[in-house]
């Protein structure tokens, strides 16, 4: 498994969204969330933002099929919160929130975007 300081440094180096992946969920990621996925052995985390893609909350949302900000927060105890925000944590709730009970991701904290159905990560943004 990858240190946490060694995936910082895989992640700053991904600055271009023009490569695309296709999810077997139907969203498509970026070069930097596929290094993310493989560096980070998180595909779980691909999995659970492509899987709330099709639940009424997002659907019905406007808001939310042009703009979505997923925070996983990692607890000490190696559980974990996953979280859906229509724009900053400091200006609105959540509108998902999902408990992990343990996770082995080595960053205490990740923030992802998606964008019209391609999830990225901020510095692709």
């Amino acid at each position: 498994m990858i240190t946490a300081s060694d995936l910082q440094i895989e992640l700053a180096h991904c600055h271009c969204r023009e490569s695309h992946y296709q999810h077997w969920l139907g969203i498509r990621y970026t070069e930097g969330v596929k290094t993310l996925a493989e560096k980070g052995e998180c595909f779980w985390l691909l999995n659970a933002i492509a899987s709330y893609q099709r639940v009424r909350l997002i659907k019905c949302n406007p808001n939310l099929q042009e703009f979505q900000l997923w925070l996983l927060t990692v607890n000490d105890d190696h559980s974990a919160v996953l979280a859906c925000y229509e724009d900053s944590p400091s200006t609105c709730s959540p509108v998902i929130t999902q408990d992990i009970p343990f996770t082995d991701f080595v960053l205490p904290e990740i923030k992802l975007y998606a964008e019209y159905g391609v999830v990225l990560l901020p510095s692709e943004h």
